[in-house]
């Protein structure tokens, strides 16, 4: 409860002081990408409920002459790296706070098709809300593996506590003012998980 508290306190708080920021990032967004503003996709939440995320588009809709979209390494712009390297992509996941899909801290929301892949113990990540920003984050980002990144988040699943948050909210403002640990080694994103059988077994 005091945790739902706080989200919501910290949610509204910036929603009050940054709306000016949000604006502006949306013309941004618009003059620069195009529409949708919004990048929005499903995620899985606690004990795996599926809500639909959002965060700021970062990448252009470019396509082959297939019609396929282009990899992410070509449709992500310099404006777009800029969104993602400042965190500023991730505010409108504030919305998803106040509609209690996610909390401030938490393990990132992955995607669905990764839940029937993730072993007994690597599933333990979503006995809590999803999270803007989480132990995983702080710890490495993108550059860690997949397993690694999912020890980090059952780490914080069995250690979490106010003060934990505390450090990992301190910890993610100089994460972002640093500009660490965003994409994987000669990835412009992460590269898709594929399962894996090194924690426990998947069923």
């Amino acid at each position: 409860m005091l945790k739902r508290l706080i989200d919501l306190l910290i949610a509204v708080t910036a929603f009050l002081i940054g709306w000016p920021i949000l604006l502006n990032l949306a013309l941004i967004v618009r003059l620069q990408l195009g529409s949708p503003i919004l990048f929005s996709q499903l995620r899985p939440g606690k004990d795996g409920r599926i809500f639909r995320m959002y965060k700021f588009r970062s990448m252009t809709s470019a396509v082959d002459s297939g019609g396929n979209l282009l990899p992410d390494e070509q449709r992500l712009t310099r404006f777009g790296h800029f969104l993602r390297s400042t965190s500023l992509d991730e505010l409108p996941g504030l919305f998803n706070v106040l509609k209690g899909d996610m909390s401030i801290v938490g393990p990132r929301p992955l995607l669905p098709e990764y839940l029937p892949l993730y072993n007994v113990r690597q599933a333990r990540r979503h006995e809590v809300r999803p999270g803007i920003t989480g132990w995983a984050q702080v710890n490495g980002r993108n550059t860690l593996s997949w397993e690694d990144k999912f020890e980090l988040d059952v780490w914080y699943v069995e250690h979490q506590s106010f003060w934990l948050d505390v450090k990992i909210i301190f910890m993610t403002a100089f994460k972002v003012i640093k500009r660490k640990d965003i994409n994987q080694q000669g990835e412009a994103t992460m590269s898709k998980f594929a399962g894996s059988d090194c924690l426990g077994n998947k069923d």
